[in-house]
């Protein structure tokens, strides 16, 4: 008898590659997508790495897919924006290897800067998209995706969304199979995009997509149920399960190939209901479509286009059920913040000391911009802060910017950056760059970098020296910092924003909560020499609180003894002690 598993649907998505015989896989951590390639790289028999970005990944899949090999690579909803580039000409090329793309769309917002939804993309691009709605069809369906890749010649979208990643279904296993790698034949007219040879193959992904759209009606991942005819349903990935529990007698066209959609078996299933919805996360990629086929049907004007679905609003939408939730309106919210020990929070500390503005990038350090840190301008994208101050510094001049700094992480900062900083170099920029290295990709749970000189695959490899990389720029201002001196930080951002050339600081020390990290000390208040200042507390440091006669009070199981709190105190009312 065949084991089962309980499995995140991430777990699966690993399994279900693993199966299918996938030989390469290349990705970049991003929630709510990281989980795939880390439970991957476990199997030992597949070789995984993280890529300095999704680009990259998407690349190296693509190498590998053209000799005949499987491959995929994985990546957030934003890194496919990333990734578009190279994924959209190897649409016109197609798969000789089977080429899996998953990517995880973030409806809610929980973890992203925007939300996105992936089945445009795949539109946009031409490349088929499937969606899964749970743990068991998160395997099955990137094992058929695999197979549809090689028979279509054609890469293959692997949609999945926050709630499908995170949550927990079982899963039937099964053996691996790896198939024959296909042979591989130089090919110019198919493989090289000049115009010439373009031209011709989008005339072949448009036949393939044709192809696509009428064979899908007969696919097992597209699966009509009918039971009360009176409605009907039209629904995709984690909206299925909503629409079963809020309505299970109703009739239901459940899409697992999204793109191309199976016109045909749509346009069966609408004859044979009385009044038709769709109900689809995000946007009314399925809605407009059925639509301009001349179908009656009922979707974004009833159901919204932002943030999740849920079995509550669609018995509230539909049947008028009004679902009484009590929240505790008592309970102050909870918002985000850095962790106690932090080194960004003493960066920012100095910043907002010195009252700078800061263009932000993405990481944990975008925390930065809340309150009572207050030290963040602009968020856009990966690698966007050093961009975003190239741009105010040639908009408003080297004056301006003195008051400017540009904040990125070490990851972050080889995703992107590094381009970004090449620019500001390139084209003599002035500004503050200041590289916030914490020695991991620590907003998506540790995962290592080029810069770390560990792989995924747990090999130990030569780190990249930013300092060096800076330099090799031609950057002759990089000065490297510890991340807590605190006056070091204050008096050396006070000397370099005022240059009249470019200059990059990298802060160093660790993320407090690596494995690797001990803290041997930690912070103890003497409230006998308290003076009720308050000025321990200005950085916001969660293990810190004010008592009731306004002295502070330390709390000894979250300190991490960085000892930040201590060289704000005039006092020495904080000291350290062992643990």
């Amino acid at each position: 008898m065949a084991e089962t598993k309980i499995m995140l649907g991430n777990e699966a998505f690993a399994r279900g590659a693993w199966e299918a015989g996938v030989k390469v896989s290349s990705a970049y951590p991003g929630t709510p997508s990281t989980e795939i390639s880390e439970n991957l790289a476990k199997y030992g028999d597949v070789y995984c790495e993280w890529a300095p970005n999704e680009k990259v990944a998407a690349e190296v899949a693509i190498g590998a897919s053209i000799v005949g090999a499987r491959s995929m690579c994985a990546m957030k909803m934003v890194g496919l924006n990333v990734a578009a580039d190279p994924l959209y000409s190897f649409s016109y090329i197609g798969a000789n290897g089977g080429l899996v793309a998953v990517v995880a769309d973030d409806p809610g917002i929980y973890s992203s800067q925007n939300e996105q939804d992936t089945r445009m993309i795949g539109r946009a691009a031409q490349i088929p998209v499937i969606e899964p709605s749970d743990s068991q069809e998160a395997k099955d369906f990137i094992k058929f995706a695999f197979q549809m890749s090689e028979d279509y010649d054609t890469p293959v979208i692997i949609r999945s969304t926050t709630r499908l990643s995170h949550s927990q279904g079982p899963v039937v296993l099964e053996d691996r199979a790896v198939p024959e790698d296909r042979p591989y034949e130089k090919n110019i007219q198919k493989n090289v995009m000049m115009p010439a040879m373009a031209k011709k193959r989008h005339v072949a992904v448009e036949e393939r997509m044709n192809r696509l759209s009428e064979d899908s009606c007969t696919f097992p991942i597209n699966k009509a149920t009918y039971d009360d005819t009176s409605i009907g349903f039209i629904t995709n990935g984690i909206a299925y399960q909503y629409v079963k529990e809020a309505c299970p007698h109703a009739s239901v066209l459940k899409l697992g190939l999204v793109n191309p959609l199976p016109r045909k078996l749509i346009e069966e299933f609408a004859s044979k209901v009385d009044k038709l919805y769709i109900f689809e996360e995000l946007e009314p990629v399925i809605e407009e479509q059925v639509k301009s086929w001349g179908i009656s049907c009922i979707g974004k004007d009833l159901f919204t286009r932002q943030g999740e679905y849920s079995a509550n609003m669609l018995r509230e939408k539909l049947l008028g059920e009004k679902i009484d939730v009590h929240p505790a309106e008592d309970i102050p919210p909870r918002p985000p913040i850095l962790c106690p020990g932090c080194p960004h929070r003493s960066v920012f500390y100095a910043i907002h000391r010195l009252k700078l503005h800061v263009t932000g990038d993405i990481g944990c350090y975008t925390l930065g911009a809340l309150s009572p840190l207050d030290a963040m301008d602009t968020t856009v994208c990966m690698g966007s802060s050093i961009s975003s101050l190239h741009g105010i510094e040639k908009a408003k001049g080297k004056d301006y910017v003195k008051n400017w700094v540009a904040v990125i992480g070490d990851s972050t900062f080889m995703h992107t950056g590094v381009n970004s900083l090449m620019n500001m170099a390139y084209n003599q920029a002035t500004g503050t760059v200041i590289i916030m290295d914490n020695s991991t990709t620590a907003m998506t749970g540790h995962q290592d970098n080029p810069a770390t000189g560990k792989t995924l695959m747990g090999e130990t490899v030569p780190m990249i020296d930013m300092e060096k990389l800076c330099r090799s720029m031609g950057i002759k201002n990089v000065t490297k910092i510890d991340a807590f001196d605190q006056e070091g930080l204050v008096k050396l951002l006070r000397q370099e924003t005022q240059k009249e050339e470019l200059s990059v600081i990298i802060t160093q020390a660790p993320c407090a909560l690596l494995k690797t990290v001990k803290f041997p000390y930690v912070c103890v208040e003497d409230r006998e020499k308290c003076k009720k200042c308050g000025a321990c507390l200005k950085p916001g440091c969660p293990a810190m609180a004010q008592n009731e006669d306004k002295t502070i009070s330390i709390d000894p199981t979250m300190c991490n003894g960085c000892g930040l709190c201590m060289e704000l105190c005039h006092f020495d009312a904080i000291l350290k002690k062992e643990r």
